[in-house]
């Protein structure tokens, strides 16, 4: 038995808790899981709660909303019904609700929305307001389509913008430095409307996956530039600040560039901004600009929606030895999550007032599934089948359906939601508790606790090895792959090794075709079919699905155009790709990787390659006086020595392009390795006549040329050390800081594992448990442990 087991079972006992039989049907890893991110624990970090004390905590708190609209609400009973769905994993609510419900923190919503404002006060409030989200375990969601394109002039100030991206990368600081209450990773979505001026530079901002690592990107696409794409026709730039129009591109060139980028290494993802407007509930309140970090949830400015998943697999029952949906029990789930999703409205702590009235004002819930993949396994439907397709469509129709009686009922009773006025229902004479009702989240690890497959995924892996204590190596096999192939005669466990090694059963010998037929996983399945099974789910969905389209490594980037056109043609609202070892360091494989080893000759004969310049950097400027003018050079610094050079001639004119070319040939030489004193040797005493001849006349001239002042600047850099901070960053930085009461030492921000004490970017494995990582939603997720991460 694992170790962790051991520890969670004494300390149950030393506790003296009824554990009532483990009522709650977890496996060893959801409960690892619970015990490391879920779970109540001391000051000592011991953890001093069941899962079942969990469901009595969740369940008790979020019934209490029923007072709000009853004084003789009968609160015990429907606790009683919130802790029956949770306790028997019918229902999870999303993991802030789990870990924060009942508890101080009280934050219980897993998705938010920001404006990101243009000028430098609505930049730096919405950073300040992102961490405190992120420090209450929540992810949020920006559209910097706002903010005016690099080059052009602030009016206020005379000087000139640096845009969106420069920014982003701010955002992406601010987020590395707060950690989520030592239980999640901060996560972003930055989105860019496809008609900004610095549109191409937003859909390379990734391609250094060392760059902006705290952020899912996605590009923000409009029918008329869809349009434009499908007549290879040219489409306008458009000044977001003046309106003015800045340029055009080829839209069928920018999308091709899209493409390449995605195939490169997964983003950006593309979203249909018109799309979200056209089903936007209340457009009396504005227009939606972006969503949460993994796409699903559209929202306006300041709004925050609560998510929670129905587990397909227990509303399953068999009949004469076959399985059917037991409708009945999947529309009393959906009536008791939706009861539960209005009441945490109610009952939660928001971390603005801002979002708390915008929340209530719209009452947005979104109530998805799990374990989708897995229902199909149960009934005999192939994911990549027109069966399988029109059987979602069938089943999310229920849901929705289902959902949208429920809140109509609730209204009845609590009033409609109090934007009504603002809304499309208004019109329609549907009186609605909940703007929204339906999302298709990818779970994470409320699926991991579930036993279940991710959304609406199809499975990654029939069997796989799962790294566990002192190196050994347990095999974990599909529950029902596993019972049927007992049943058939034909299991063992060197067919199970195999089918790990293989990550499929595809092309595997000795399993009848009928089980092969069924039980297809990520990489068997054609990109056409998981964009028409998202299609399928999106037609009934009010908000958006979560999809990821995993591609073979063989892929090509004709492959990508033709998904992402197909979910354009289709109806999707948005689609993220992941071709397999697209990523350096890869991601998830199902084979093992050969480590390439480098000779001396190969060594030798590599070319260098500058660096990669870091997201920021400290430094000085300093003014010198030459021939020409006055000129203002900058030396910064980062985490290994000096790293850059910048210059800019005064108003008195000069040679300015000249010292721009001297000083970028510095930096890459810089970031490329040289060694600073024979960059330095060789631009000391360059000699420029006009400056000689000012020197003579004026005392103020101290160098002998441009080159001269930039040498004699490194050699001061170099002597002196100065280190002056980017006050701009890291005074709101503090201030967060000090406002959200960032925990320090307690783990790393990066990953969360409680020893780590640097970023860990290998992400071929997981980096607290050593096993293999998955792809969903635009996030990876381990499976062994719960360790998540966006960007």
């Amino acid at each position: 038995m694992d170790d962790t087991i051991c520890c969670a079972s004494k300390r149950i006992d030393a506790l003296n808790i009824d554990y009532g039989g483990f009522v709650m049907e977890i496996n060893e890893n959801a409960l690892k899981v619970l015990e490391r991110r879920y779970l109540a624990k001391n000051l000592s970090g011991e953890v001093i709660e069941t899962p079942e004390d969990m469901v009595k905590r969740v369940a008790k708190h979020v019934a209490q909303a029923d007072r709000f609209y009853d004084e003789k609400a009968n609160i015990a009973k429907t606790e009683k019904e919130f802790y029956n769905v949770i306790d028997k994993l019918e229902f999870l609510p999303n993991s802030p609700t789990l870990m924060n419900a009942g508890r101080d923190l009280g934050q219980l919503s897993a998705c938010f929305v920001l404006p990101v404002e243009d000028s430098m006060e609505g930049i730096f409030d919405a950073i300040k307001n992102a961490a405190l989200i992120h420090k209450s375990g929540g992810g949020t969601g920006f559209s910097f389509s706002r903010l005016r394109h690099k080059g052009s002039t602030v009016k206020s100030t005379g000087g000139v913008a640096s845009g969106p991206i420069s920014f982003m990368k701010v955002f992406n600081s601010a987020t590395e430095a707060v950690k989520q209450g030592g239980t999640r990773r901060g996560a972003n979505m930055g989105i860019l409307r496809i008609d900004h001026p610095d549109i191409m530079n937003f859909i390379s901002c990734k391609e250094d996956t060392a760059e902006i690592t705290n952020f899912n990107i996605s590009v923000g696409m409009t029918e008329e530039f869809m349009n434009s794409v499908e007549k290879e026709e040219d489409y306008e730039l458009v000044d977001p600040h003046t309106k003015e129009v800045k340029g055009k591109l080829n839209a069928k060139e920018v999308f091709d560039y899209i493409v390449d980028m995605a195939w490169n290494n997964g983003e950006p993802g593309i979203i249909f901004l018109d799309r979200l407007n056209n089903d936007n509930p209340t457009p009396g309140l504005g227009e939606i600009e972006s969503t949460n970090p993994c796409g699903e949830q559209p929202l306006l400015p300041y709004e925050s929606c609560n998510l929670g998943s129905i587990n397909l697999v227990k509303m399953l029952k068999e009949e004469n030895g076959k399985y059917q949906v037991d409708y009945d029990k999947l529309g009393s789930v959906v009536d008791t999550a939706v009861h539960f999703l209005d009441n945490v409205i109610d009952v939660n702590k928001y971390p603005l007032k801002q979002i708390e009235d915008m929340t209530k004002s719209t009452r947005k819930i979104g109530l998805g599934v799990m374990g989708f993949a897995d229902m199909l396994f149960y009934l005999g439907l192939k994911y990549d089948s027109d069966e399988g397709v029109d059987f979602g469509h069938k089943l999310m129709k229920f849901i929705d359906e289902r959902a949208m009686e429920k809140s109509i009922e609730l209204a009845q009773k609590r009033g409609v939601f109090p934007a009504f006025k603002d809304s499309i229902y208004k019109d329609k004479g549907i009186k609605v508790r909940n703007a929204t009702r339906t999302t298709i989240a990818p779970t994470g690890t409320i699926s991991i606790i579930a036993g279940v497959s991710s959304g609406v995924e199809p499975l990654f892996a029939i069997s796989y090895v799962r790294n566990v204590m002192d190196n050994d190596k347990l095999l974990e096999v599909h529950g029902y792959f596993e019972e049927l192939t007992r049943q058939r005669g034909i299991y063992s466990k060197e067919l199970m090794e195999n089918i790990a090694k293989e990550g499929s059963i595809a092309h595997i010998d000795g399993i009848p075709e009928d089980i092969k037929n069924i039980f297809v996983t990520s990489h068997d399945i054609l990109p056409e079919w998981h964009i028409k099974m998202q299609a399928s789910f999106q037609e009934h969905v009010d908000n958006a699905v979560s999809k990821t389209v995993n591609f073979k490594k063989e892929a090509t980037r004709e492959d990508v155009m033709e998904t992402y056109m197909l979910a354009y043609k289709l109806g999707c609202k948005g689609v993220t790709i992941y071709r397999d070892g697209s990523r350096e360091n890869q991601v998830l494989s199902t084979t093992s990787k050969e480590e390439k080893v480098v000779t001396s000759d190969e060594r030798i004969n590599k070319k260098i390659k500058p660096r990669t310049r870091p997201e920021m950097t400290t430094g000085i400027t300093e003014k010198v006086r030459i021939g020409c003018g006055n000129l203002y050079i900058t030396v910064n610094h980062d985490e290994n020595d000096v790293c850059e050079v910048f210059t800019n001639l005064g108003r008195a004119g000069g040679c300015p392009s000249q010292s721009e070319a001297t000083s970028r040939l510095i930096s890459i030489a810089l970031r490329a390795g040289i060694d600073i004193k024979y960059i330095i040797e060789q631009l000391k005493g360059i000699r420029c006549h006009s400056t000689l001849r000012q020197k003579a006349n004026n005392k103020d001239i101290k160098v002998l040329s441009c080159p001269d002042a930039i040498g004699k600047a490194l050699e001061r850099a170099v002597n002196t050390k100065v280190e002056i901070e980017d006050t701009a960053v890291t005074d709101i930085i503090r201030e967060v800081e000090e406002e959200v009461q960032i925990p320090h030492g307690n783990g790393c921000s990066s990953c969360d594992a409680e020893d780590c004490d640097e970023i860990v970017e290998d992400v071929s494995i997981c980096p607290e448990c050593g096993n293999k990582v998955e792809h969903e939603g635009g996030c990876m997720i381990c499976r062994s442990c719960g360790y998540s991460k966006c960007g």
